[in-house]
């Protein structure tokens, strides 16, 4: 998951019934990583399928 500074953190909930193993919170964006950060985006994907194989 990509967590941009704008967004609340909701990690914390996220943990108590899921099991996290991708988090990523990054400098600068907002709520549409897509639009707004796409180079980020990319790089988070790209790390995060990786670390699959």
């Amino acid at each position: 998951m990509l967590l941009a500074p704008t967004d609340p953190s909701i990690r914390r909930w996220a943990e108590q019934s899921n099991t996290i193993v991708h988090w990523t919170d990054v400098e600068r964006g907002g709520h549409f990583a897509a639009l707004e950060t796409p180079d980020l985006l990319v790089a988070d994907l790209r790390e995060f399928v990786s670390e699959l194989s």
